[in-house]
């Protein structure tokens, strides 16, 4: 059996080059959601007979890799480590709501409405005094990270501060509770932090709604450009910026991918969230802020945890769980109303929770699992929360 003590020799340096920048050191005590080990400094894992063991080239300041169905932790690097999100905060976005409004329902881009982006923000290009559907907004959220895209659906929201507000309440209901929202677009604030294992969790809530999983794996599309008087509306398209997804700037697509979303920012450097299929299995995995000089690294990082991930299936003794939502512990519905929030309403309009739901409303137990069908891969997930024993931690 091969434990945390002997990493070192497992999680040497990187292959590739990497920065000669000193490297911040993680705090020396860290969260302990889901376990104590999770809590401590360094790489967690526990490889018992004919393991492989973790890849060499693993730079990032945290990462986690889980298997989404079981919310076992195979093994983690700093996994409560708070940084900076960048754009993965946007998953929070959308799980906290797109269960509030109708993928029909239009929104009419006001003056100033853009008026607070930050600089250098990523954008997918709506334009004020022109209609858009929110699902046309929640395209250029997911796949072109717009922060444009955000701003508008977070003013038919109320504001911005309503907004984080809501997104705050969500991640203390998920129990992601290294994580602190300033800005809904993950552009770089004072105070915003998150961490792989919330991240994860975070990714792993929002891909019970179908809606957020048709999102975050959807390549490309055609997005609306500007409504010129007397002519038809005319469209470009957009790109999945996930490039493990798209298989672009010479990475190849991950088999069985199915999302779910980047991010980068000056701050925060580059982060990633995935999830993916093999065989049956499906795992999640985060990566924030590699220090390797290796061209897109997160994505090679992320693609390497998960080789290791399948490989170590059953054989990698779990480090920890992601734990369930506080609700799921309660039985409480927190307002979702008789639409069941992972289906994004079906009895209802698609996007949209049943009455009285606020939008932050928790994804319950679930009797079975869902099959689904996403980026050409099939993977199922079982969506009943995890049954603890003792104790949370």
């Amino acid at each position: 059996m091969v434990t945390a003590a002997l990493l070192p020799l497992v999680a040497a340096g990187p292959a590739v080059a990497a920065s000669p920048t000193p490297q911040p050191k993680p705090p020396a005590s860290m969260s302990t959601v889901g376990g104590e080990r999770l809590g401590k400094p360094g790489t967690q894992v526990q490889l018992a007979a004919g393991a492989p063991v973790l890849p060499k080239e693993l730079t990032g300041r945290s990462w986690i890799v889980a298997d989404a169905e079981s919310g076992d932790v195979l093994a983690a690097h700093n996994a409560h480590w708070r940084l900076a999100p960048a754009s993965t905060i946007k998953m929070l976005f959308a799980d906290t709501l797109l269960p509030k409004f109708p993928k029909t329902q239009k929104h009419l881009v006001s003056a100033g409405e853009l008026g607070k982006l930050g600089e250098g923000s990523s954008l997918v290009g709506i334009k004020e005094k022109q209609i858009y559907t929110v699902h046309d907004l929640w395209l250029g959220v997911f796949l072109r990270s717009g922060n444009d895209a955000v701003h508008a659906l977070a003013e038919m929201n109320g504001g911005i501060d309503k907004t984080v507000k809501e997104m705050n309440e969500r991640a203390d209901e998920l129990q992601a509770l290294d994580t602190e929202v300033v800005s809904p677009d993950g552009y770089d604030a004072p105070g915003q932090v998150s961490s792989a294992y919330d991240l994860t969790l975070i990714a792993r809530s929002g891909m019970q709604n179908k809606d957020f999983r048709a999102y975050c794996s959807t390549v490309r599309t055609q997005f609306p450009g500007e409504q010129k008087p007397g002519k038809k509306r005319e469209t470009f398209e957009i790109q999945n910026t996930n490039r493990l997804l798209t298989g672009d700037f010479g990475i190849e697509p991950y088999k069985g991918i199915a999302g779910v979303k980047n991010g980068t920012t000056t701050h925060a450097g580059s982060t990633f969230t995935g999830v993916a299929e093999r065989n049956g299995r499906v795992l999640l995995v985060t990566v924030m802020n590699p220090s390797s000089d290796e061209r897109f690294a997160v994505y090679k990082e992320a693609a390497r945890l998960l080789d290791w991930g399948f490989a170590a299936a059953g054989k990698a003794k779990p480090v920890g769980q992601l734990v369930p939502p506080k609700s799921a512990k309660t039985g409480t519905d927190a307002g979702v109303g008789p639409a069941e929030r992972g289906g994004a309403a079906e009895a209802t309009s698609a996007g949209q929770s049943g009455p009285g739901s606020s939008g932050a409303g928790i994804a319950l137990a679930v009797v079975g699992g869902v099959l689904v069908v996403l980026a050409g891969a099939v993977f199922l997930i079982n969506r009943r929360w995890p049954v603890r024993k003792g104790p949370a931690q």
